[in-house]
């Protein structure tokens, strides 16, 4: 069942609330970009059925069949200082995007760093979502941040196959059919729930760490400028990845994939 007749929750973030839906777009993170540079109020959300040139980090596609995934955008406009509140308000999400498949399929997703949700198994681990967070700002006027959160929900292993061979979905893992209404209020009201803790002062730090799979043991990163292997030692305020080399030495790692060294 599509989408565009989902209600949205009472009380959503902005005031009034605003859901702009799409049968298709490019990315709802670029329909979004211009609802923001327009004005658009705090709490807006862009939903899709389908994305045609739909990205994840690191400039990877996310392509979905319609009805099939769960794909956002959400505007934020965190307060000053707006790049320490903006780190806070992406990992509330990713605890919130966990609590939410948690909550609708009882799956142990847990979060991958920086930015994945993932279930484990004995022959490795396999991704079920992925946010991705930009910050975005015109001259002469304050930042906003965008949260894009795309879920591989009822996709058949068949299509799986043709994104990654980590790709995996709901419908695959729980052995059956996820409503997608249900998840996305879920996931809305986890989302907002944690932004009004934020507001009150609450720091998602702790809980972001612990929720993280592979703290404390040897990782290997793939990052743009090379490969990082050490062990997974913390994370900073500012979301970054703290590994100890094996020489010794202690990177701080912005991006990048992060996997379990065997």
């Amino acid at each position: 069942m599509s989408l565009s007749h989902f209600c949205r929750p009472e009380g959503w973030l902005g005031t009034p609330p605003r859901f702009v839906f799409h049968e298709s777009v490019s990315s709802t993170h670029d329909v979004l970009r211009q609802l923001a540079e327009h004005g658009a109020p705090e709490g807006t959300v862009v939903l899709a059925e389908v994305q045609t040139a739909g990205r994840g980090r690191l400039g990877r596609q996310w392509l979905a069949a319609p009805e099939t995934s769960l794909l956002l955008s959400l505007l934020f406009r965190p307060q000053e200082p707006f790049l320490f509140h903006a780190s806070r308000v992406t990992m509330a999400c990713g605890l919130a995007l966990q609590a939410a498949v948690r909550e609708v399929t009882g799956l142990p997703a847990t979060l991958k760093w920086p930015n994945d949700l993932i279930v484990e198994r004995e022959a490795g681990w396999r991704k079920l979502a992925g946010l991705l967070a930009e910050i975005g700002a015109l001259p002469e006027a304050s930042p906003y941040l965008m949260v894009g959160i795309g879920v591989n929900v009822n996709v058949p292993l068949a299509s799986l196959q043709t994104y990654s061979p980590q790709a995996t979905s709901l419908l695959v893992e729980a052995g059956r059919g996820v409503d997608r209404s249900a998840l996305l209020l879920s996931l809305l009201r986890h989302i907002e729930a944690r932004y009004d803790r934020l507001s009150a002062g609450w720091n998602p730090l702790p809980e972001w760490r612990a929720a993280l799979a592979w703290m404390g043991q040897a990782v290997r990163v793939h990052t743009s400028a090379g490969e990082v292997c050490g062990v997974a030692v913390e994370v900073r305020e500012d979301g970054a990845l703290l590994v100890r080399t094996e020489a010794g030495e202690l990177l701080s790692l912005h991006a990048g994939d992060v996997s379990l060294r065997k």
